[in-house]
C-alpha cells in the first residue's frame, strides 16, 4: 500500500514539475524566484484543496528532495505517518503540528512564518492549518504517507 501511495505521489508531482523550469532538469545548481514556483494540484494521496511545487529531486526517488505544499485555511493532514524523517520550515501562514492523538490538538503550539519542525519515521501526526500556509518539506526519498485510518486516506476517496 504504501509504494502506491509514494507511485501516485510521485505521479503527481510529475505533472508539476514537468512545468518549464528556469533552468534545466540536470543542472546542479538551481535558482528558483519565488514568481518563478510552479504550483500544481496536489497528488491524489493529499486531502483536495492543496498545491504542490516540487523544487528540487524526487522524493519517489532515492535521494533528497525539496518541494513545498500551499494550503488553505481549515485545511486538515489527518493522522499519518512517513518512512523517513520530515523536515518542515513554515514559509508562510500558521498551521499547528499534532504529535499523537487528536485530544492533544488543544495544546499544540501555533506554528507561523519562520518555524521549523521535524518528525522522526512512523511518528503519528496532524496538521491543522489556521490560515492559508505554504510549508516547505526537505527530506531523502522515497517520501511517502500512510494515514492511521485507512477511511481517512483520500486516495481512497472520489475527488
Amino acid at each position: 500500500m504504501q509504494k502506491k501511495l509514494i507511485l501516485m505521489f510521485a505521479a503527481g508531482l510529475a505533472l508539476t514539475a514537468a512545468a518549464p523550469s528556469p533552468q534545466s532538469a540536470a543542472a546542479t545548481h538551481r535558482i528558483i524566484r519565488a514568481g518563478e514556483i510552479a504550483w500544481g494540484p496536489a497528488p491524489a494521496t493529499l486531502p483536495p484543496g492543496a498545491q504542490t511545487a516540487l523544487l528540487y529531486g524526487n522524493p519517489a526517488g532515492d535521494g533528497l528532495f525539496a518541494m513545498r505544499l500551499k494550503v488553505p485555511k481549515g485545511y486538515r493532514l489527518p493522522l499519518h505517518t512517513h518512512p523517513g524523517p520530515e523536515i518542515v520550515t513554515v514559509l508562510a501562514g500558521k498551521v499547528r503540528l499534532v504529535v499523537g492523538s487528536m485530544a492533544d490538538a488543544p495544546s499544540a503550539p501555533a506554528l507561523t512564518a519562520g518555524s521549523f519542525y521535524s518528525t522522526e519515521p512512523g511518528t503519528p501526526h496532524t496538521l491543522l492549518v489556521d490560515e492559508e500556509s505554504v510549508i516547505q518539506v526537505n527530506g531523502r526519498g522515497p517520501w511517502g504517507i500512510d494515514f492511521v485510518d485507512p477511511a481517512e486516506d483520500p486516495a481512497r476517496r472520489s475527488r
